[in-house]
């Protein structure tokens, strides 16, 4: 910064307030540093220049698993209202790891992020990088909770749970469970809201006994597990199977195919299978698989609206939900093929 208004013939004063704010200098100025910007191909180091700001105009994400079409959906809705508000978002991705996570939690913080929208992984909290990171920015989180007081954004698994076991019961025989590694509180969650619609239309639960995994490889974990399940058919409660997610869906499905099984609805199919969250794929999966829709355009939108209220910024106010830590979102079912 010293060398360009050096070059452009300007104070560093002056070249700093153009950067921050170009309409708060002179028009003869704007246009002498920005005919200055042309020749030289200069531009600030971001990182540098928000670690010399009390706060940042950066906001923090950090996901899971990047190559996830669900979460680059989440992240792409973040970051075009991130900048929309003039903040720029940093993506991290933890692939599944813990110690990933604590390391990307390390980077925001060296960074003087001023915020953050986090999908974690893990089921505890206490005494966690990101629960003391928590203390010093306001955290959002999205998915999974990380505790019940958390600001969350997220779909509201008993309504969904409720609607895709109310659909399988009405339409055939009842659902049993085939639930996901215990990777976030979304897997004891999820479990537990499917033995409560079941109780509420007074069928009895069936929970699936799968593997103790925390791998996010859920696919294969899924395809593995329900391959040894179909080996002997009669050994399943019911011909109805709902996953605890749309990536497990793809799993069971697979490995029904290379049973032998035709997955689908009515007497001339072997197995009934359905999912949860609607993944982006779940349309074009063979057959297309029936599921409860997450809106993840809508959750990355109030994600990064309740974020830039708790940093003070204007906007949004108009939704009423922004005013509450915790929103949970209503599901639609789509009718597909699988179930």
């Amino acid at each position: 910064m010293e060398d360009f208004s050096e070059f452009v013939g300007l104070s560093r004063p002056t070249v700093s307030r153009y950067f921050n704010d170009p309409s708060s200098v002179r028009k003869k100025t704007r246009d002498a540093i920005e005919e200055a910007i042309k020749k030289s191909g200069f531009k600030p180091n971001l990182f540098a220049v928000n670690l010399n700001r009390r706060r940042s105009n950066i906001i923090g994400i950090i996901i899971p698993n990047s190559l996830d079409p669900f979460y680059m959906a989440l992240t792409r809705r973040i970051e075009i209202i991130a900048a929309e508000a003039g903040f720029f978002a940093f993506v991290l991705s933890s692939d599944g790891r813990i110690d990933v996570e604590n390391e990307a939690v390390s980077t925001l913080r060296s960074m003087n992020v001023a915020g953050a929208i986090i999908a974690p992984i893990g089921v505890e909290a206490r005494n966690s990088p990101m629960r003391i990171l928590g203390k010093d920015i306001p955290l959002v989180y999205v998915d999974a909770p990380l505790e019940e007081e958390a600001a969350f954004v997220g779909s509201d698994n008993r309504q969904s749970f409720g609607l895709i076991v109310d659909y399988l019961c009405r339409s055939g025989e009842p659902p049993c469970y085939f639930g996901m590694p215990e990777v976030n509180r979304n897997a004891g969650d999820r479990q537990n809201v499917y033995v409560e619609a079941m109780e509420n239309l007074r069928q009895r639960p069936e929970v699936l006994e799968i593997s103790k995994s925390l791998t996010w490889d859920f696919e294969r974990f899924a395809f593995e597990e329900a391959s040894k399940l179909f080996d002997n058919l009669d050994r399943l409660p019911t011909r109805t199977i709902v996953c605890a997610n749309d990536r497990l869906a793809f799993g069971v499905i697979a490995a029904a195919w290379q049973k032998g099984l035709k997955v689908g609805h009515g007497k001339s199919f072997d197995i009934r299978i359905a999912g949860h969250d609607d993944h982006p794929l779940s349309q074009y999966a063979c057959p297309p698989i029936t599921t409860v829709a997450q809106n993840y355009n809508e959750i990355g939108r109030l994600a990064i609206g309740l974020l830039l209220r708790k940093l003070g910024e204007t906007g949004g106010e108009d939704d009423l939900r922004l005013a509450r830590d915790r929103i949970l979102l209503k599901s639609d079912l789509m009718l597909r093929a699988s179930a």
